[in-house]
């Protein structure tokens, strides 16, 4: 019979130990510790203080728990080229982030990938294994499943069934605005919509699946919440059609107990966010917020289709398109949960975190302009070479956005026009994504970055041509929903973790109009994203679930 985190709570120490023996293997002072934390309010939170217990661990005291771990069967070779050379046992939990069974397959390709990992990194993987394992075993023992995460899992795979052409035939994910994909993708959303519950589901003008689960009033204010369900090229399953699922997954809760709220809840999955298909990005949000530009409808795609021609062919009307703004003074207010897309809960082992603020950023595309002369003939001290410069600025970048802490700057595209092996470079292109959670760090930071490209060019004898592609604003949360969602992790039992969003979303335009709050969930992988990689498990998306049910049913005894 299933033990229950009650008898846990009151157990005396020694059958409470009992209880937890073997989670980790040879490794009682785990549960011990963690145990002097009781009572738990849920099994998450003794994960976690099982984790703490292991975190705060001396180094060899962590090394000697790995080394403790039987290997798993089924490896693709003898496992003592990978224990010589790490040290310790290959470790991996037997079950995925679904909680189904590995194939052996699965794992060959995680013992090929993870040989190559430094010897700092494996370790930290291995414990990560570790943790997962006795997450596992906890369940098994106390007969908790994540039912609904596992619906939402389930829901995810089905989506991604539905792809472009050019990327289906290749096993890859690619959903890009208005595709043959991307319209099945809001077929099935809206007949899951239906199937959940909501008493009023449609598509909008420019492609948004929108369903409404109406209040106990007609006259009720709304919660808007929702992510969008188109991807990047080759994406990962989760960027966006987690923010669609999970409050999916709650009104399907409200639903089957038949209850109603003092407010209407409106999940909208935003049909266009990542600017894949057409130059025009946040079509979906934009024009909630009236930002949608009728210029973007001669826009044209590859293959030389206008986004008027693609609206038309999935019979939408760009005339009823500026209708769909929202009156903000009938909105209460905008939630997002999104993948973090970024390995800072990974590396914490956190499963959640608070928002603080989507990152404002600025782009820029740089032109240096040198004298292309001949690599063997002219002295280093006689160059004007356009690449150098570039170099030194991808470096700067690099040191600059390390001082603030929580800046980012990148030099994501790098071109030698013309180029030869035998030439000192004339010309450089490159480019620059500065961002932060401030507009004012934000812009401090551009201003550092171009005066250093102005002092490297004055000092190398070069000109450049500076074009700013891009200045989106940063979207701090909202105090107050900020903090309804700390106070639904921390009704979890779990650590209330509070980061910025250096990705944009969809909260960063509705934040126009509407106070806004997002609440992250980890993803496995190291946190990878817009890669196949890109993932999370079935136990973490049912943390994300509860705490939208707490912020919903808080929320509930707020509205009059």
């Amino acid at each position: 019979m299933a033990h229950t985190l009650a008898q846990l709570n009151s157990a005396p120490p020694a059958a409470a130990a009992a209880m937890l023996e073997g989670l980790y293997e040879q490794a009682p002072w785990i549960a011990e510790s963690a145990l002097r934390s009781r009572p738990f309010r849920s099994l998450a939170e003794l994960r976690q203080r099982m984790r703490q217990a292991v975190d705060e661990a001396d180094a060899e005291t962590r090394l000697a728990l790995v080394r403790a771990h039987p290997e798993p069967a089924h490896l693709p070779e003898p496992g003592a080229a990978y224990r010589e050379g790490f040290g310790f046992p290959f470790v991996l939990a037997p079950q995925g982030p679904r909680g189904t069974d590995l194939t052996r397959q699965e794992i060959a390709d995680e013992f090929a990938r993870r040989q190559d990992n430094p010897p700092e990194v494996e370790l930290q993987e291995a414990l990560h294994q570790l943790h997962r394992i006795a997450e596992i075993r906890l369940q098994d023992r106390f007969g908790e499943a994540p039912a609904i995460g596992n619906d939402i899992w389930d829901w995810g795979e089905r989506l991604a069934a539905h792809s472009d052409p050019g990327y289906a035939e290749k096993g890859q994910l690619t959903v890009t605005y208005l595709t043959d994909a991307h319209r099945a993708c809001a077929g099935l959303l809206s007949q899951w919509m239906r199937d959940c519950g909501f008493d009023e589901v449609g598509i909008d003008a420019v492609g948004n699946v929108v369903g409404r689960y109406l209040a106990d009033r007609a006259d009720a204010p709304t919660l808007m919440t929702g992510s969008h369900y188109d991807t990047v090229r080759n994406a990962g399953k989760y960027d966006g059609r987690l923010g669609i699922f999970v409050p999916m997954a709650c009104v399907r809760e409200l639903s089957r107990a038949g209850r109603r709220l003092p407010y209407h809840l409106e999940v909208i999955g935003f049909a266009e966010e990542e600017g894949q298909r057409y130059r025009a990005t946040f079509l979906g949000s934009g024009a909630l917020i009236g930002g949608f530009r009728e210029e973007w409808l001669a826009q044209q795609d590859a293959d030389g289709v206008s986004m008027r021609e693609a609206m038309a062919r999935a019979g939408l009307r760009p005339e009823d398109i500026p209708a769909l703004r929202r009156d903000p003074a009938r909105y209460l207010g905008f939630v997002e949960i999104h993948i973090e897309q970024g390995p800072v809960l990974y590396e914490m082992g956190l499963p959640l975190a608070v928002v603080t603020s989507i990152n404002g950023c600025l782009r820029y595309q740089v032109q240096v302009s040198g004298l292309a002369c001949h690599a063997g003939t002219t002295p280093m001290d006689r160059r004007r070479d356009a690449a150098a410069a570039a170099a030194e600025m991808v470096l700067y970048v690099e040191r600059r956005a390390a001082l603030d802490g929580d800046s980012v700057g990148t030099v994501g595209m790098l071109e030698v026009p013309g180029g030869s092996i035998n030439v000192v470079p004339g010309e450089c292109r490159f480019s620059l994504d500065l961002r932060a959670p401030s507009d004012a760090q934000r812009d401090a930071l551009a201003r550092d970055v171009l005066a250093e490209l102005e002092a490297v060019c004055r000092r190398r004898g070069l000109r450049y041509a500076l074009e700013e592609t891009m200045r989106a604003a940063a979207a701090p949360s909202d105090p107050a929903w900020q903090q309804r969602w700390e106070r639904a992790v921390d009704a979890l039992g779990l650590p209330v973790h509070r980061m910025p969003s250096g990705a944009g979303h969809d909260a960063m335009k509705l934040h126009e109009i509407m106070p806004q709050a997002m609440l992250f969930v980890r993803g496995q992988n190291a946190g990878i994203s817009h890669n196949p990689r890109e993932s999370t498990t079935s136990d973490d998306i049912q943390l994300a679930a509860q705490a939208m049910l707490n912020l919903l049913d808080n929320l509930a005894h707020e509205t009059p």
